[in-house]
């Protein structure tokens, strides 16, 4: 009687201690996903505030510009180990229609993304002979900071952003969104004006 009162306790015990571990784990992989994962922004969603540098050493904070403005939200590929020649068509496109932004009273925010180190020097290079418009803004993103709490942050060898655009309202409400996985197939600037016009 004695020993198979032991025997039930020991096996007790081991289950106890089982089901422990197995919660443990389970929340240390739900911690560990929470990290990997931040959501994408997407249409209706209410997009966490960032403040960014410009060239200049300026901080420019998201709520602030959109205070009295639509914004447009552009996550260039950045510095990937090299200027990106997709990004550079892409940011041409949008300068183009520049007055187009602008008669839609919209600010363009620039993200180039990369490793902290020399990074505004990167940023520097890719914007060299590009006058860039009034209503243009151009940051920085050092280490990724912004682009993973985003969401946005392409892991992979020579990559470090999905090339994304995102028109937000004054109320910092996205009202149009698109993200590449792939370096091309990007956000026209008519699709980005189209948005801008149908939130009047």
């Amino acid at each position: 009687m004695n020993v198979m009162y032991a025997v039930t306790a020991r096996s007790f015990n081991l289950c106890i201690v089982a089901l422990i571990l197995m919660a443990f784990g389970s929340a240390s992989a739900g911690r560990a996903d929470e990290k990997a994962t931040a959501k994408m922004p997407a249409v209706g969603d209410k997009v966490p505030d960032f403040t960014l540098q410009d060239l200049a050493g300026h901080p420019q904070t998201l709520s602030k510009l959109t205070a009295d403005s639509p914004t447009v939200l552009v996550v260039l590929r950045g510095f990937p180990g090299y200027q990106c020649p997709l990004c550079t068509i892409q940011v041409g496109g949008l300068i183009a229609r520049a007055k187009e932004f602008q008669k839609a009273n919209a600010k363009v925010i620039l993200v180039y993304p990369g490793p902290a180190d020399q990074l505004t020097e990167r940023a520097k290079e890719f914007v060299k002979g590009k006058a860039l418009p009034e209503n243009f803004i151009f940051v920085t993103d050092p280490d990724y900071k912004f682009t993973e709490a985003y969401g946005l942050r392409w892991d992979a060898a020579r990559e470090t952003a999905f090339p994304s655009t995102f028109v937000i309202d004054q109320k910092g409400i996205v009202q149009f969104a698109k993200v590449s996985k792939s370096h091309g197939d990007r956000s026209k600037p008519e699709d980005i004006l189209q948005a801008l016009e149908a939130k009047k």
